[in-house]
């Protein structure tokens, strides 16, 4: 299956879950994140605020950003740029996709990054990730070489192997 065929499949088991059922199926994702051992030792986390169609963030978000540095991803163009999360009072739509992105100083010390917390469509049993095709994530975690790589999906976005690149850049964990 090429990555075309594999975005509409995953499109298409998304639609099946309401929102609702989306966020409940999230709350046992997101906790596995707090569980693993390497999560009570950083403090600075890049984290994504999650569109209806993602394993749900904003609870999680909300929870953890008076206890570690939290950053977000905003769209700049065709990269990210990253801002520290500082409570729902920070955020305005983004001007792109209209998610909801901080306000503030754009973050630029992305040495100083622990953990990166990463959406995406499909991911694989060997840690693969495959986006929604801009390579939005790609780019920036090129630039992130240090940060542990942990990859949030559904349980029907994990497979045995799926379609990568070059230029993809791969999972440190992934998380279901």
């Amino acid at each position: 299956m090429d990555k075309t065929e594999l975005r509409r499949l995953v499109r298409a088991e998304k639609r099946r879950y309401s929102l609702d059922e989306k966020k409940e199926l999230s709350i046992p994702i997101m906790h596995k994140v707090e569980m693993l051992p390497l999560w009570s030792n950083v403090s600075t986390v890049l984290l994504y605020w999650s569109m209806d169609d993602e394993v749900y963030t904003h609870d999680f978000v909300r929870r953890w950003f008076d206890k570690k540095y939290l950053l977000l991803p905003c769209v700049e163009g065709n990269d990210l740029l990253l801002r520290q999360y500082s409570g729902p009072e920070s955020m305005k739509p983004g001007p792109q996709f209209g998610i909801p992105e901080p306000t503030g100083p754009v973050f630029d010390q992305l040495e100083k990054i622990q953990m990166i917390v990463v959406p995406g469509m499909a991911f694989d049993t060997h840690n693969n990730r495959m986006g929604r095709g801009r390579g939005f994530y790609d780019r920036l975690l090129k630039t992130t070489p240090n940060a542990i790589k942990v990859g949030v999906a559904f349980p029907f976005q994990l497979f045995d192997a799926i379609p990568t690149e070059p230029f993809d850049v791969p999972m440190d964990f992934v998380v279901c």
